[in-house]
C-alpha cells in the first residue's frame, strides 16, 4: 500500500526544535518508519495565481513531506474562521463560543477542495489516504467528486461532542453528510462514537449497523482507536534528558522543593484557569504547602488572532500574577509560568523531574501529555499523574487520580494527596498505567487503523459506487453549494 496521510500541520521533527502538537508529535515517528508522505500545510500561503498546488516534498526517514501553500483568499476564513471559531468550540462542547458566516465555511470547503486536487499528484493504483482532523472534514467528499475511488480513512484527534451542540454549527448537516465519503472514520473513545452515531441516526435518518453506515457515497465504518505513544522510546529519551542544561538548572532552582508541572496549548479547553484556581485554593486551605510545592505552568499561545484566545491569554496572565503575589515569598514563586514552546526533549527531562503531572482538560480528545508523563517517571520513584476524567487518556489511565475539572476544591484536596502519596502505592499506580501505555502503542495505533482502513474494502467491494456516479452526484452539491454562497 501507498499511504498518504494527510493533515492541517507537518512537523520535521529536528530535535531541539519546539513541537507543533499533539498530532504532529503523534504522527512523525509512525511516519518516519512507515515510508508514508506526509502532506500538509506549509504554513505559507499565495495569492490566486497559483494555477495548480504546488507542494515542497522532503525525505522524512523511510518516508516524506509533502508541504503547500493554501490559498490566501480562504485560508484565514478556512482555519481561524470555521475550523477554529466554529468546529473546535463545538467538538469541545463550547457552543457559546462558536462563531462563524457563511463565508468562512465557503472558505473552509474551497481548501478542503484545493488539498483534494494537490492530492491526485500521490495517487497510484495501491494508494490509500489517510486523513486527520477537523480541518478536513470535507476531504474525502471532494476526493470522490475528483474521480478517486481509493480507500479513504479519517481520524478525529478531538472528542466529537453531543448532537445538540452539533446542530449548533453552521451548515453542520451538509457537513457530515459529506464525511461519509470515508470508507473508514475512526474516534478516540466510545463516547465520541456514540455521539457520532446519535447525529447521524437522528439528523441524517440513516442505520449504524455493528459500526457501518450505508450512504448514497457505499458503506462507511466508524470505530474507536485510542491513540498512544511510543512509551519506551519516550523513557529512555526522559533518563537521558536529566543532564540537559534546561532541566539541570530547573532541578537546582528547586533546592528540595517538589514540583507540579501542567504543559499545555493555551487553549480554553484545557481547563487552564481552573488549574491555576485550584493551585490558589490548596496553598489557602493547607498553608503547610506553602514552599514546599510550586507549579510549572508550559501554556503555548495558538491562535492569537482568534478573540476567545486573546482573552484568554490576558486572564490567565492575570490570575497568575494574583496567585503569586497572594501566596509568595521574596525567595518563593508559587507558579512558574511560562509561554513558550520546547522540544520533546527537554519536556521530557522536565515531566521526569515533577512529583506531579496536572492534565486537567475541560474536555480532550485523548492528551497524549498525560501518556507522556506517565512514560517519562522513573520507575524506582514515579510520580503522581492528576487527570481530568474528561480526556480521553482517562479510559486507559485508569489509576491515575481522576478529577472533575469543574470541582475547584476536589481538584485542590487531589492534589495534595498526589504531593503526599506513599512511594508503594506511587509505583503501583504507575506500573499500571505503564502496562496500558505498552499494550496500545502509537505504532499499534497506526498499524491497526491501516488494516481496518485496506479490510473496509475487502468488505465492502461489491458495494463502491462507479466514479461516474460519484462525479456526477458531486458535480451537483458543487453547484448548489456555490448557489448558496454567491
Amino acid at each position: 500500500m501507498n499511504l498518504v496521510v494527510v493533515s492541517n500541520r507537518v512537523a520535521r521533527g529536528k530535535a531541539n526544535e519546539p513541537m507543533t502538537g499533539g498530532l504532529a508529535a503523534a504522527l512523525l515517528p509512525v511516519v518516519e518508519n512507515s515510508g508514508a508522505i506526509w502532506v500538509g500545510s506549509s504554513g505559507r500561503v499565495r495569492d490566486g495565481s497559483q494555477k495548480e498546488p504546488f507542494a515542497e516534498i522532503e525525505a522524512l526517514g523511510a518516508g516524506a513531506l509533502a508541504m503547500l501553500d493554501l490559498p490566501a483568499a480562504h485560508y484565514g476564513g478556512y482555519y481561524e474562521g470555521f475550523a477554529n471559531s466554529a468546529l473546535w468550540p463545538a467538538l469541545h462542547s463550547r457552543a457559546d463560543l462558536i462563531r462563524a458566516s457563511n463565508g468562512d465555511y465557503l472558505s473552509y470547503r474551497e481548501v478542503n477542495a484545493f488539498m483534494a486536487r494537490a492530492l491526485l499528484r500521490f495517487k497510484k493504483p495501491d494508494t490509500a489516504y489517510w486523513v486527520q482532523d477537523y480541518h478536513f472534514l470535507a476531504l474525502g467528499a471532494e476526493l470522490r467528486k475528483l474521480g478517486v475511488t481509493q480507500p479513504l480513512g479519517f481520524f478525529l484527534h478531538t472528542p466529537w461532542a453531543g448532537r445538540s451542540i452539533i446542530e449548533g454549527v453552521p451548515n453542520h448537516r451538509e457537513l457530515i453528510e459529506s464525511m461519509l465519503a470515508y470508507d473508514l472514520i475512526g474516534f478516540q473513545t466510545r463516547d465520541d462514537w456514540e455521539n457520532f452515531v446519535s447525529y447521524i441516526e437522528s439528523n441524517l435518518g440513516l442505520v449504524a449497523q455493528d459500526g457501518v453506515i450505508t450512504s448514497h457515497f457505499g458503506r462507511t465504518h466508524v470505530a474507536v482507536f485510542p491513540i498512544g505513544i511510543d512509551p519506551e522510546k519516550f523513557a529512555q529519551q526522559a533518563a537521558k534528558a536529566v543532564a540537559h542544561p534546561d532541566v539541570s538548572r530547573l532541578r537546582r532552582s528547586l533546592d528540595g522543593e517538589k514540583l507540579a508541572i501542567g504543559v499545555d496549548r493555551l487553549d480554553y479547553s484545557k481547563g487552564l484557569i481552573n488549574r491555576i484556581n485550584a493551585f490558589d485554593r490548596m496553598w489557602t486551605v493547607q498553608p503547610t504547602l506553602a514552599r514546599t510545592v510550586s507549579l510549572l505552568q508550559i501554556a503555548t499561545p495558538s491562535r492569537g488572532a482568534i478573540e476567545a484566545y486573546g482573552n484568554l491569554q490576558s486572564e490567565l496572565a492575570r490570575l497568575v500574577s494574583d496567585v503569586n503575589g497572594r501566596h509568595g515569598e521574596v525567595d518563593w514563586t508559587p507558579i512558574r509560568y511560562l509561554n513558550k514552546g520546547f522540544s520533546q526533549t527537554v519536556l521530557a527531562g522536565l515531566y521526569r523531574t515533577a512529583q506531579v503531572g496536572v492534565v486537567t482538560p475541560l474536555q480532550d480528545g485523548m492528551n497524549l501529555v498525560a501518556k507522556e508523563y506517565v512514560a517519562a517517571q522513573n520507575p524506582a520513584d514515579p510520580g503522581v499523574l492528576v487527570l481530568s476524567k474528561f480526556a480521553g487518556a482517562a479510559n486507559e489511565l485508569d489509576t491515575a487520580l481522576l478529577v472533575n475539572p469543574h470541582d475547584i476544591d476536589g481538584m485542590a484536596r487531589t492534589i495534595a494527596t498526589a504531593l503526599t502519596m506513599p512511594l508503594i502505592e506511587r509505583r503501583m499506580r504507575w506500573e499500571a498505567m505503564m502496562e496500558r501505555l505498552r499494550s496500545s502503542t502509537i505504532h499499534g495505533w497506526f498499524a491497526d487503523f491501516v488494516d481496518a482502513l485496506q479490510a473496509t474494502r475487502i468488505d465492502d467491494a461489491p458495494t463502491e459506487l462507479p466514479e461516474s456516479d460519484l462525479a456526477a452526484e458531486w458535480s451537483l452539491r458543487s453547484v448548489n453549494l456555490s448557489a448558496r454562497h454567491h
